[in-house]
């Protein structure tokens, strides 16, 4: 009955849907060309990452879309969406922000701004409604406050030039946390974008004194008492924190002294099958509803500062407070540039000097 009620919608709704802006779009025929077309298939969205399950059972529930994910890397979702065009096995994928305006150069792309587009912020999103980022990942610190040897908790990088713990940032060449973390660290000590040297001479400083650790800081690791001071994106390191058989023995903080701030964005396939179901789905993930799924999961959403979140899922997140000094990607272009640069840098100024 649904289906029959429906199909007099599709003639000219689904290609007006396809095109238009959330600012001109009406919510409620969005709606039924999406429950009209009945599923919506993404990639790199799995269930356990940012519980994305949330927001899945929920489309299911309320507008009756079945869905399956694949999990995959940002470039592979790109190079999905190219290879396969008009046989798109994918209608929407979630992908680190470096990567949507990738996708964009790529043609790979539709656009679709939710009604709480103008809450987004600006640096946050493409001005054509291309991508935009749903939940943030900031650079943050996990310290075990039993494995200090005698130091303070360190609140700042500065903290980490004289403290007597070793710190773990992870395999630079290979891990977009390592590099984003060696970027904080630049921000932090005068340096941006173009310039990382001055994290490279503070990490270098560290290894001198035989105190950077190689452990790469992950669940595994801190349950080996591996990572003392871990460098690991917010959300990271608030899920691990409460995987540990000892939560309490953990604290995670973002250093007072300045930190980098990113994200990961959606991206709805230029060819995708189901291209009204993956506009309902941005719009529902930008929703409260979809935001606080988002916190449920340890990921900050981009609307917090909008949004009135339940109070077991607030304590689950760091305070708004501590966002206040940290700074987002201002030059992409330059950072593209500077992190193919990096792994040899490291090599050649940090890992040289380790004892």
């Amino acid at each position: 009955m649904k289906q029959l009620f429906l199909a007099s919608l599709l003639g000219s709704t689904i290609a007006m849907c396809t095109a238009a802006m959330a600012a001109d779009t009406d919510l409620k025929t969005l709606e039924a060309a999406a429950k009209a077309e009945g599923a919506v298939n993404s990639v790199g969205m799995p269930d356990d990452w940012a519980n994305w399950k949330g927001t899945w059972d929920d489309l299911a529930k309320i507008y009756g879309l079945k869905h399956i994910d694949t999990d995959m890397s940002s470039a592979q979702e790109i190079a999905k969406f190219a290879a396969e065009k008009d046989n798109a096995s994918a209608d929407i994928g979630d992908v680190g922000a470096a990567f949507g305006p990738i996708a964009v150069k790529q043609g790979v792309v539709q656009p679709y701004k939710p009604s709480t587009w103008e809450q987004v912020p600006a640096w946050a999103k493409d001005k054509d409604g291309n991508w935009a980022l749903a939940y943030t990942g900031t650079i943050a610190f996990i310290v075990n406050k039993k494995l200090l040897h005698g130091s303070e908790v360190p609140t700042k990088w500065g903290d980490l030039k004289t403290g007597k713990y070793k710190v773990s940032i992870g395999d630079v060449s290979t891990a977009a946390q390592a590099a984003n973390g060696v970027l904080a660290a630049a921000l932090a000590n005068g340096g941006d974008e173009k310039n990382v040297q001055p994290a490279l001479l503070m990490f270098a400083e560290i290894a001198k004194q035989g105190r950077l650790s190689m452990a790469n800081p992950t669940i595994a690791t801190m349950e080996k008492g591996e990572v003392e001071v871990g460098v690991v994106w917010d959300f990271n390191g608030l899920s691990y924190k409460a995987k540990m058989a000892n939560p309490d023995d953990y604290v995670v903080l973002i250093p007072s002294d300045g930190s980098v701030i990113s994200g990961y964005t959606t991206i709805i396939n230029k060819y995708a099958k189901h291209p009204n179901a993956a506009k309902l789905a941005r719009e529902y993930i930008f929703s409260d509803a979809g935001q606080i799924n988002l916190a449920k999961g340890n990921a900050r959403p981009i609307r917090a500062e909008h949004l009135k979140l339940p109070a077991e899922v607030q304590a689950k997140l760091l305070p708004n407070e501590q966002y206040k000094g940290v700074t987002p990607i201002k030059d992409a272009d330059a950072w593209e540039k500077t992190s193919k640069a990096l792994p040899q840098q490291w090599n050649e100024q940090v890992i040289v000097e380790m004892k």
